[in-house]
């Protein structure tokens, strides 16, 4: 792919945005010491330290170990207040090789304090320590665990959603669809909120025109991502990576579609919207004007970030009025 074709995003963003991009410029971040992953882990954890400050205080937070097939998965429990009315299950992005519990904190507690309900962090085995599809199986497997024990923690799982960004939503998408495929059971699945995912197209319009060193997506980082999440090439045609392989015709949540302007995976976003509208899944698509990739996590800097989680969260309570 010809770099130079790309356009020049970083003129067309909105002021919050390069006001982001500016603090970046004004507080440069150290560089991974090496180029292995626990280096750029690392770095990314230490990056988002700044932009998780100053989040909302709970009622509780726990942390909790929960015992999978792979091995024990670290959790982490949101109460915003004593009871809630439903549960929800946080994904993080990453591009399936960063990040964890801490790194995405402030999202997580916003989504409890917006929709009172409890979130649930599931902190999946990265890759590619681990490969497709057990980041999907282990989830699927926190909310078993969840669902069996939902009065000791207090908690009511007979409404639940899966929410996620970036590699996460993928995730959130392809953990409702295994459930549904397996028929497993951990309550109802009221809704998925899904911002700026990939959901498995391999080229397309917004990748060829956006993408660059300023969002770690350029070709070369989606195929690094990929490459390290799947263990053959021919699993990029498997069902819960390449959601268009999937039935998305049938028993599908309501969804909230949310993208980014010029993110390079906007048509992902977009391709799913229009296939789940094609076979009238309820479903809703907000595309929040001049953002990049991972806006959400700069919500201390942009109200539109503030507004895109608050979005989610309101989507998610009026499916539960439904």
């Amino acid at each position: 792919m010809k770099t130079k074709n790309k356009i020049n995003v970083l003129e067309l963003i909105s002021p919050e945005m390069q006001q982001v991009m500016q603090f970046y410029a004004d507080n440069p971040q150290p560089a991974p010491e090496s180029n292995d992953y626990p280096s750029m882990r690392l770095a990314y954890n230490q990056d988002r330290r700044y932009w998780n400050a100053d989040a909302p205080e709970m009622f509780s937070i726990q942390d909790i170990s929960v015992s999978t097939s792979y091995g024990e998965v670290l959790t982490r429990l949101y109460q915003p207040t004593e009871k809630t009315p439903a549960t929800l299950y946080y994904l993080h992005g990453g591009g399936f090789i960063l990040g964890n519990l801490d790194t995405h904190d402030r999202i997580m507690r916003l989504l409890a304090s917006y929709t009172g309900c409890a979130v649930i962090g599931i902190d999946y085995s990265l890759s590619p320590e681990a490969h497709y599809p057990q980041a999907i199986d282990e989830s699927a497997q926190v909310c078993q665990f969840y669902d069996q024990h939902a009065e000791h923690y207090g908690i009511n799982t007979q409404h639940i959603g899966f929410a996620g960004d970036s590699a996460g939503a993928m995730l959130s998408l392809a953990t409702v669809l295994w459930l549904r495929d397996k028929q497993i059971h951990c309550g109802k699945v009221s809704a998925a909120l899904l911002w700026y995912g990939l959901y498995g197209l391999r080229d397309s319009t917004s990748r060829r025109l956006y993408g660059g060193e300023w969002d770690g997506l350029r070709q070369q980082d989606l195929e690094e991502y990929d490459n390290a999440y799947l263990t053959a090439l021919g699993n990029r045609d498997a069902p819960y990576y390449c959601l268009f392989n999937n039935d998305l015709t049938q028993d599908i949540p309501p969804c909230f579609i949310a993208s980014a302007q010029y993110d390079p995976l906007i048509d992902d976003s977009v391709t799913l919207f229009k296939t789940l509208e094609a076979h009238q899944s309820p479903c809703e698509y907000k595309m929040y004007p001049g953002t990049l990739h991972a806006f959400l996590h700069y919500s201390r800097m942009m109200k539109v970030a503030d507004d895109a989680i608050r979005d989610g969260a309101h989507y998610f309570v009026k499916q539960l009025k439904n």
